[in-house]
């Protein structure tokens, strides 16, 4: 009987103890980690849905925690995919550079090429502005062609191309306006004549330009002979003070 009494205690406290262990670990000890398999797919699903902050969130998750795992690479790219999805065309072009520059021989590098001259330009408002990202754009379709010519991405990368140098004439002829509005007809004509001799591929701009660099010469030419004049008559004057 006291054999008896002694297991049941036994097996008594042995389950208390388990169910206190449990609870402890339920408690104090952190959360097992998620895999990174999960980690991707949860990303893909925000992804589906248009959570692109939420995917950048697991994305980023996954290339921290595993950066070694079968599945980081892909994430890297889809990583840049939902910046530029989500229009922040900034960080997508640093994401798909920084691609580029850990896989550069991997197969979707002219994909890569092609997205990065894609976020360059759409980081281009206004013609008023500095051209910069544009030229950096034309420059990565450009190496797109040339590197890659079967690519299903040419032909796309070509027509941006013609659009990126339309865009960077537009501005160069808007800064000859500006000089033509401030009536500063000398720097006006050689900004026009800059956009007729580099801007060749775009005619209608440089056919406009063509008219208002006659003008702007023409204004110039009166301004140099009207300053002629005035040094002239500026000599006779002092000659006669002096006599």
């Amino acid at each position: 009987m006291y054999k008896k009494l002694l297991c049941c205690v036994t097996l008594a406290v042995s389950i208390f103890t388990l169910s206190a262990c449990g609870i402890i670990d339920m408690v104090y000890l952190p959360p097992a980690e998620d895999t990174a398999q999960e980690i991707f797919e949860a990303a893909n699903d925000a992804m589906s849905e248009k959570n692109y902050v939420r995917a950048v969130e697991l994305y980023n998750k996954l290339r921290d925690t595993y950066p070694f795992s079968p599945y980081t690479t892909e994430a890297e790219l889809s990583l840049a995919d939902a910046y530029f999805l989500d229009e922040d065309y900034i960080l997508a072009a640093e994401t798909y550079k920084d691609y580029e520059s850990l896989h550069p021989r991997h197969e979707t590098v002219p994909y890569v090429l092609y997205q990065t001259g894609m976020s360059l330009m759409k980081q281009f408002h206004s013609i008023d502005k500095a051209p910069t990202e544009l030229q950096e754009s034309y420059e990565y379709f450009n190496r797109l062609r040339q590197s890659y010519p079967d690519s299903v991405y040419v032909q796309s990368a070509g027509e941006h191309m013609l659009a990126c140098r339309k865009l960077m004439a537009e501005h160069e002829l808007y800064v000859a306006d500006v000089f033509w509005h401030m009536e500063k007809y000398g720097t006006a004509w050689r900004r026009y004549e800059y956009v007729i001799e580099n801007f060749k591929d775009v005619p209608d701009v440089t056919a406009h330009a063509k008219e208002k660099s006659l003008a702007a010469y023409y204004h110039y030419r009166e301004e140099q002979a009207a300053q002629t004049r005035e040094k002239r008559q500026g000599s006779w004057k002092q000659w006669f003070t002096w006599l």
